[in-house]
C-alpha cells in the first residue's frame, strides 16, 4: 500500500503585506502583540509558531488568522 505524502509549509507573506498596508514596522508589531524580536525573526523565516502567538497577533491587528498566514505546498515555498 502506498501513501501520498504532501509536504506543506507556513507562509506569513500576508502578515508582512498587512504591516505595509497599516504603515507598521516589525518592531511595531512586536510591541502591539507583546511578542519577542526572535519570534518575529522566526516568522520572517516562515517557521511555524504557536497558535497562542498567532492569536496575540490577530488581536493586536484586529484580524483573522487567515489574514496573516497561509499553509502552502512545500514546492510553492521555494517558488516564492
Amino acid at each position: 500500500m502506498y501513501r501520498e505524502v504532501i509536504c506543506v509549509a507556513v507562509s506569513y507573506n500576508k502578515l508582512w503585506k498587512m504591516l505595509i498596508d497599516k504603515h507598521m514596522k516589525k518592531k511595531d508589531l512586536q510591541l502591539a502583540a507583546d511578542v519577542s524580536a526572535s519570534l518575529v525573526t522566526k516568522m520572517g523565516r516562515n517557521e511555524p509558531v504557536t497558535t497562542t502567538v498567532l492569536m496575540r497577533i490577530c488581536n493586536a491587528l484586529h484580524c483573522d488568522i487567515g489574514d496573516i498566514m497561509e499553509i502552502v505546498p512545500e514546492d510553492s515555498k521555494a517558488a516564492k
